[in-house]
């Protein structure tokens, strides 16, 4: 005979019950983290029962080390492009962009453009 759904959920929440009363294991054995190297195994630190803090203590150790330091040659944005020597001032002035920002008359730029204004015998708009 089929259990109907209710009997059967109160039998599996009676389960759960039971299951939860029982003792939780111990947690795991850790080596002491101020005696760990990079070539030291460090998998015991990334079970779920291990706390946050000490696996990133443990992750941050680990890392530490100069060979995870190291920048991948084909990755565009790892290298330093700051280094270097600037544009010589004689090539600058030949660029089209720089003529227009950095060697533009400064005079030109702050007085407004004078209106042209329209000769007399030119139809001008007119709103009314």
């Amino acid at each position: 005979m089929a259990e109907d759904f209710l009997r059967r959920w109160a039998r599996l929440k009676r389960e759960k019950t039971a299951d939860d009363k029982k003792p939780a294991a111990a947690p795991p054995v850790l080596p002491p983290l101020d005696k760990m190297t990079p070539d030291s195994d460090f998998t015991a630190f990334m079970q779920p029962k291990v706390e946050d803090a000490l696996r990133r203590a443990a992750l941050k150790k680990l890392f530490s080390d100069p060979r995870f330091n190291i920048p991948d040659p084909f990755e565009a944005y790892s290298g330093d492009w700051t280094g270097g020597e600037p544009i010589p001032d004689a090539m600058l002035a030949t660029l089209n962009q720089a003529r227009t920002l950095l060697f533009s008359d400064k005079k030109e730029a702050t007085q407004p453009q004078p209106e042209e204004k329209p000769k007399e015998d030119e139809p001008r708009r007119q709103d009314a």
